[in-house]
C-alpha cells in the first residue's frame, strides 16, 4: 500500500465540468493507473521524480516489468499482466511465492483496454491495428490531469475525509490483507 487511494476518485462528481473538458490520467495508453502509481511512489517513498517509465517485456508483449532503482538496488518492481494467461501464470508464482512484484496492474484484454472484444477489430474478428494506432493517438493527445491535483479531490479529502492523513482516509481507503484459511471445494477454481 503505498498511499495512493485511487478507488476513491471513482466516486466523486464533477458537477461543474463543462463539456470538453476531457482529461486522462499519466500513461501512453487508456490502461490502468500504473505509472501515475509507479511515479507517485517513485516521489513519496524514495523522493525520486520520474519523468518518463520504461516498460521491459518479459516473457511476452502483455506481461512487462517496470523497476526503479536507487544507489543499485531494486526498490520498486511494478508489473502489467495483460491477458488471461499471463494473469494465470501471475496466480501460480503467487501461490509458489515466486511473484516479486509491489504493485500488478491486471487487465483481462491483450494489450489493454483499448484492444478489448468490444473496441479495435475488423469485421471479422481480427485487431485492427490501424485503428488501434489512431485511437492511442486520439487518446493521447488528451490533456493529462494527475488526480491529487484536482481541486476536486483536493475538497473531498479535506471536507469529507478530514485530511490526507487522517484516521478516516487509512479507514475507508486503506486495504490490509491477511492470510485466508483455504477449504476445499469442488467450485474451486483450479488455475
Amino acid at each position: 500500500n503505498f498511499g495512493v487511494d485511487l478507488p476513491f476518485y471513482c466516486f466523486l462528481r464533477f458537477d461543474d465540468l463543462k463539456e470538453g473538458d476531457v482529461v486522462r490520467h499519466d500513461g501512453k495508453r487508456s490502461d490502468g493507473y500504473l505509472e501515475h502509481i509507479f511515479k507517485h511512489a517513485a516521489k513519496e517513498l524514495f523522493g525520486m521524480d520520474v519523468k518518463e517509465i520504461t516498460y521491459k517485456a518479459l516473457k511476452n508483449k502483455d506481461f512487462q516489468e517496470v523497476t526503479l532503482e536507487k544507489d543499485g538496488e531494486t526498490v520498486l518492481r511494478f508489473a502489467a499482466a495483460y491477458g488471461f494467461r499471463n494473469i494465470q501464470n501471475m496466480v501460480l508464482k503467487l501461490k509458489k511465492g515466486k511473484f516479486l512484484y509491489h504493485f500488478v496492474e491486471v487487465l483481462a484484454c491483450p494489450g489493454g483496454c483499448l484492444n478489448g472484444k468490444g473496441q479495435a477489430q475488423t469485421e471479422d474478428g481480427k485487431p485492427d491495428r490501424a485503428l488501434l494506432a489512431q485511437m492511442e493517438e486520439v487518446y493521447t493527445a488528451i490533456p493529462v490531469r494527475l488526480p491529487e491535483t484536482n481541486l476536486h479531490v483536493q475538497k473531498m479529502y479535506q471536507d469529507w475525509l478530514e485530511g490526507m492523513d487522517s484516521k478516516k482516509v487509512q479507514d475507508t481507503l486503506h486495504t490490509t490483507y491477511s492470510a485466508v484459511n483455504q477449504t476445499t471445494s469442488s467450485l474451486d477454481i483450479k488455475w
